[in-house]
């Protein structure tokens, strides 16, 4: 049975994703795609709803992103988010225009409660703006469901044509009854059921593998993170024997990991895999001398990655197809559509040209992390790797800013494990999203045993988040943040200070490069 699905037009803005889970919790299944899929294509989808997002433009402007007016006459319901609302505007002969005053932030806004998608919004809500044009006067068939003392069109709607627009971003928690909003769109606008269940996705899932495989040899680039453990089993359970799990050990891993991952996946581990280690930490360290700029460093790191795959398969045999354990985040921020580009990931923009497979097979590619993780409960992997904290695929190589060496590897590691250690201690570490120690390219002027010194400074960061897109820092509490640095600086050789990092994401991203 198709599933049934709602399409995200993607129009640049930076929450287009964010939009995308938001659904994916209504247990409907929604995909973002480029605002340049052609109608026909967009139709070949079969949406149940499309919404429109946001975006940096002007609807009014000839070069801004735009799309053919014929979408508004499928039948198909839509709703317009920030540029999206204002696109639908003045592609139906509304009225756009810069405002005379900007909204940002959270905002008051009165609702007419009487709209199918503010049924069960309070008549006075708090949503989040971020405007500089806005809709002057709606278009004809339309009525204003929302508006503020400086912003006449919050919302609009034409509910027989079942167009919906709204000026405010629902997709954000600051907009306090967001989730009614859009619960409200996919259920009682677009008419959905609710069919999106991570124990379907597992099951489609192996059966498509299967049948993409056939009798072909599979390779499997296995991290030991939750990622790559997931797509390691979900693939096992579906080819079993034809796969093989190469686990590369580039030095730039967690105190102790390689073991780790090992022991787990390994001969004497639950799970019946081919597996390889290899054992290419000199290697590595080879290539990055000399590099410092965070995409070089991630782009060598992949390079080398399927460097080794490359060599390990001729070892094997013909081997058919790669799998990586990409998810939906990597994706985006590698840069989808017209939205701008973050940083690559090693398992997508760091690609080389020429890999020396038939194809790669990224069954997680449309997942978020959290799905991730519920995928692989359905597939029986213990909650104590499941919820193991996130790495990056090239691990401890954008953990240390400027050029990677063993000895600067060696100090992450170990201040990584104190600060993991003492957060375990303090019961915190199933509370938050993401933790980790960064080593700066920064040294300074410190005093230990009435001796100057001259040492690196060690980066805390810890952060609260639901989706990955989007986190707040985590305020960890000051006793423990003192415990962590004194034992950082007292047992972690070449440290003499300790920073926490209090940024969110955005501005900054999670990972700190």
């Amino acid at each position: 049975m198709k599933k049934e699905m709602v399409v995200v037009l993607d129009f640049g803005g930076q929450y287009n994703q964010l939009i995308a889970r938001r659904v994916r919790e209504c247990h409907v299944y929604c995909e973002v795609h480029p605002n340049a899929i052609s109608l026909d294509e967009l139709k070949a989808l079969e949406p149940k709803g499309i919404i429109f997002t946001g975006g940096p433009n002007s609807a009014y402007a000839e070069d801004s992103p735009s799309y053919d007016k014929e979408i508004f006459e499928l039948g198909i319901p839509i709703l317009g988010i920030c540029y999206g609302s204002q696109l639908m505007a003045h592609l139906l002969g509304g009225s756009v225009k810069t405002a005379p005053v900007s909204e940002y932030g959270k905002t008051e806004v009165e609702i007419d409660q009487s709209s199918a998608l503010f049924s069960e919004v309070s008549a006075k809500t708090i949503c989040w703006m971020s405007h500089t044009d806005y809709i002057e006067k709606a278009p004809e068939g339309f009525c204003v469901t929302a508006h503020t003392p400086v912003c006449p069109v919050a919302a609009m709607e034409n509910a027989g044509k079942k167009l919906y627009a709204v000026q405010f971003h629902p997709e954000v928690m600051h907009t306090r009854e967001g989730m009614k909003m859009l619960s409200a769109f996919v259920y009682n606008v677009c008419g959905c059921k609710g069919d999106w269940r991570m124990d379907s996705f597992v099951e489609s899932s192996i059966k498509q593998i299967r049948e993409k495989v056939g009798g072909g040899k599979v390779l499997c680039a296995l991290s030991g993170g939750v990622d790559s453990s997931v797509a390691a089993v979900l693939l096992a359970k579906a080819v079993g024997k034809q796969l093989t799990c190469v686990f590369v050990d580039h030095g730039l891993l967690r105190k102790n990991e390689g073991d780790e991952v090992e022991a787990v996946f390994g001969p004497e581990g639950p799970y019946d895999l081919n597996f390889i280690r290899v054992n290419a930490q000199e290697r590595f360290y080879s290539k990055l001398a000399g590099a410092e700029e965070p995409e070089a460093k991630r782009k060598i790191i992949g390079e080398e990655f399927i460097r080794v795959f490359e060599e390990e398969a001729q070892k094997i045999g013909a081997v058919d197809f790669l799998v990586q354990g990409t998810i939906y985040p990597d994706v985006i921020e590698s840069g989808l559509g017209k939205s701008a580009v973050i940083k690559s990931h090693h398992n997508v923009g760091g690609l080389p040209d020429y890999v020396d497979f038939k194809e790669i097979i990224e069954p997680l590619r449309m997942l978020f992390k959290d799905e991730v993780r519920k995928a692989g409960l359905e597939l029986g992997i213990p909650e104590k790797l499941v919820y193991r904290q996130p790495f990056p695929g090239p691990g401890l190589g954008v953990r240390i800013i400027g050029e990677v060496t063993a000895e600067k590897v060696r100090i992450v590691q170990e201040a990584d494990a104190i600060y993991r250690e003492e957060l375990a201690k303090a019961g915190m570490d199933k509370e938050l999203g993401q933790y980790f120690a960064a080593l700066t390219n920064m040294r300074s002027v410190g005093v230990m045993g009435d001796e100057r010194t001259y040492d690196y400074a060690v980066a805390l960061r810890a952060v609260n988040t639901s989706d990955f897109m989007t986190a707040e820092a985590a305020e960890i509490p000051w006793q423990v943040l003192g415990t962590v640095a004194n034992r950082i600086v007292n047992e972690v050789k070449g440290v003499n200070r300790v920073l926490y990092d209090c940024t969110g994401k955005p501005p900054a991203t999670i990972e700190f490069e």
